[in-house]
Parts: C-alpha cells; structure tokens; sequence
C-alpha cells in the first residue's frame, strides 16, 4: 500500500476550470474560480491574487535587528515590522527587500541571503513572501518613504520573543522572519 503523502499527491489536487476578476486595483485583484475538488464536485470559489512582497531581516553586529514602530490603519494598531514592501515589475524579490530597507529606514544593506518563504494564506491567496538576511548596512540618509513609520530602532534579537509575547510584533511576515532569524541563532 502505498504512504499517505504519495496518495495526496497524485489523487488530492483540485483544479481551476475557469478564471475571472471580480474586482481589482494594481495591488490586489478578487477573482472568481470555476473549480474541481478531487472528488468531481465543482463549485465557484472566490480568491484574492496579491502582488509579491519581500522583506528583510537586518542584524547588525550586536545582534540587533532593524525594526520600525508602525500603525497598521486597517486594524488601527501599532506593532513593530520589518521594513517591506511590494515586489515590483522586474525587480528580484531581493532587490525590492534592499529597496525596501534603505526607502523606509535609511540604512543600506549589504550582501541579502534567502531568509525564508512562506505563503500566508494559500487557501485563500496567492501572496508569495520573501524574507531576506542582511547582516551588513550602512546608514545613506533618512528615509525617503515618510509615511511607514513613526520610529525606526535598532532592538536586541534577544528582545524578539518577549515583544511576540506582548503582541508588539503581529504581523506575519515579519513573525516568521524574525522567527527564522532566531531559529538559526541558536
């Protein structure tokens, strides 16, 4: 007989008959799927296709990881974040995190590596996120993004778990970078 896992992934997949937009913008695009679950049944499912983000864990010698104190309007809370943001046409998704770094902080990373990658959501979007470790920057200006952050600091790696404790930090990219960064501290 075969594993469990064989059988899933020969006879568990569905499949897309059909795609439309319901609605969308540049960033987000709300479609309606015509799709088949591996029993025959079919069905209309409603999905959410998102640009690609990417951002970056950045430590420093001490380590200490770059984060900014932000407010997140649509849930109106304030957590600390990795700086991030939007893949755009023709960049790499390493580009944009180093982008992203020097736009909302101000500081210039170095040599970026693959951190991790995680889709947050797969049952429901498509967002891939890229997490990258830089281990290196340099301080080039204040930031040119002024609407991300109220304040950028430089915090202990060490401090991490007790702010996820606290719910200082809560969102999910930068919950699973910073977790994989301590993963691999150890």
């Amino acid at each position: 007989m075969p594993a469990l896992g064989a059988l899933r992934l020969s006879g568990m997949r569905w499949l897309i008959h059909g795609e439309s937009e319901a609605w969308g913008n540049p960033w987000l695009s709300v479609r309606r799927l015509d799709v088949e679950q591996p029993d025959g049944r079919r069905f209309d499912y409603h999905a959410v296709r998102l640009r690609h983000v990417a951002a970056a864990v950045v430590l420093d010698a001490d380590e200490r990881v770059l984060l900014m104190w932000r407010h997140r309007f649509l849930t109106d809370r304030w957590g600390w974040e990795l700086p991030m943001g939007l893949i755009e046409v023709g960049e790499t998704a390493a580009e944009a995190a180093a982008r992203e770094v020097e736009e909302e902080t101000g500081w210039r990373v170095g040599e970026l590596e693959e951190l991790v990658y995680s889709e947050p959501a797969a049952g429901i979007m498509d967002s891939e996120h890229h997490v990258f470790l830089a281990t290196a920057a340099v301080w080039v200006g204040e930031p040119t993004e002024l609407n991300e952050s109220d304040r950028i600091e430089w915090i202990p790696l060490s401090d991490v778990p007790g702010m996820i404790a606290r719910r200082e930090i809560v969102s999910g990219i930068t919950l699973v970078g910073l977790q994989q960064a301590l993963l691999q501290a150890r």
